[in-house]
């Protein structure tokens, strides 16, 4: 997609425009973004979804038996939802881009920003009065209205130590007041987005309000240095250690004078300033399934002739939904494939096709090691042949 083209899902904006003056600065409101809008599913099959074992859910009562702001998780039944009042609950189900694949084709409209930097699309319904209270989210979102309407306003950024109500399984804002005139009610098709840290309430005003926020990861520092930590520390040998060749007579041995935590200091960034070794750790950590149990390894190791049979007869290989691909190049020719947080080295233009939304047939097998690497992840449980999963249920 150009970059210099106006997107309707951007109020008209070009993708420089919002990249420069939006994302990650200030919120956007940006009405029909998606004309003639149609909820890609309804709530009875978002409950369905809540049901199954596996799937990530949370149920939201704002006056519950068990007190205020009452959070349980699924799996749900249908007592639970029998139970219920007429309003004011919501009910929150995570990743169902990876069950409901016209929930995931949604995510072709945001080819603007790395596929990379997807986190999943959780989709909330709620009656009338429904909330989860006014609250911060630690990352980029795009809230899309589904169906019904939903009255969002916001409260402009707050800080990290903001004060939260205690005693409760959610991060509600202790204070919230409305900032401007930040108060907007949403039809289907309308999105807003957020950048990180900005507070915000979104309160349903309708008994069918279904809600899509797309999100987008971002590891905080912390996440991200012991990360990195833990993955160079697979790759260092042990006689990689403290060294102080050459050094003074000591004036007292139980000092830790400068010149030590210098030396110290020199070894630790010795070995984190490598750029090439930094690179394969981010593709890794930033292509790691969003649930770890998620994918299925083979039984079987994959027969590369069978493989290259089935491929020449027409079959298909998919990526298997809530996989994570990705590629750097490491020259003009090869590349690194991240896959699901492991990486392996092949062609550029393998690697380029395996990341991309293009089909994966016969023609991959133009590329000399294609065989070997689509092997690794059939086996991995990263692709698989189309028509092993029924993509209307999970």
């Amino acid at each position: 997609m150009p970059s210099n083209t106006p997107l309707p899902m951007l109020g008209g904006l070009t993708a420089t425009e919002f990249l420069g003056d939006y994302w990650q600065q200030k919120p956007l409101l940006i009405r029909g973004a998606f004309p003639d809008f149609e909820s890609p599913l309804d709530p009875d099959e978002l409950a369905g979804l809540a049901c199954e074992e596996g799937i990530e859910s949370r149920l939201v009562e704002e006056h519950g038996k068990g007190g205020p702001w009452q959070v349980s998780h699924g799996p749900f039944d249908e007592r639970t939802f029998a139970r219920l009042p007429e309003r004011d609950w919501t009910l929150l189900v995570q990743a169902v881009d990876h069950y409901v694949p016209e929930v995931a084709e949604l995510l072709e409209a945001f080819d603007f920003l790395p596929r990379w930097r997807r986190d999943d699309i959780m989709v909330s319904y709620a009656p009338t009065g429904g909330s989860v209270g006014p609250h911060v989210d630690q990352y980029d979102v795009f809230l899309l209205q589904g169906s019904g309407q939903r009255r969002w306003q916001l409260g402009g950024k707050v800080a990290d130590d903001a004060p939260i109500l205690d005693g409760i399984d959610l991060r509600i804002l202790a204070h919230f007041a409305v900032e401007d005139d930040d108060d907007w009610v949403l039809e289907p098709g309308d999105m807003l987005y957020l950048p990180p840290g900005w507070s915000h309430h979104g309160v349903s005003q309708s008994d069918d309000c279904l809600t899509l926020s797309v999100g987008f990861r971002a590891p905080s520092a912390d996440e991200a240095i012991t990360s990195y930590a833990d993955y160079l520390g697979e790759q260092l040998p042990s006689s990689r250690r403290y060294a102080d060749a050459g050094m003074a007579p000591v004036s007292d041995p139980g000092e830790i004078d400068d010149d030590a935590v210098e030396r110290m200091r020199g070894l630790i960034l010795e070995t984190l300033d490598d750029p090439a070794q930094l690179a394969q750790w981010f593709g890794r950590v930033m292509t790691q399934p969003k649930y770890a149990d998620q994918l299925v390894a083979s039984d079987q190791p994959t027969e590369p002739n069978e493989l290259i049979t089935a491929l020449h007869a027409g079959e298909a290989l998919m990526r298997t939904p809530g996989s994570r691909f990705a590629w750097r190049a490491l020259d003009d020719k090869r590349a690194t494939l991240f896959a699901d947080g492991d990486g392996a080295e092949c062609s550029l233009p393998l690697a380029r096709a395996l990341a991309s939304d293009t089909p994966l047939d016969a023609k991959l097998l133009e590329d000399e090691g294609a065989v070997a690497l689509l092997a690794a992840l059939l086996d991995a449980g990263s692709l698989a042949w189309d028509g092993e999963f029924d993509e209307s249920s999970t």
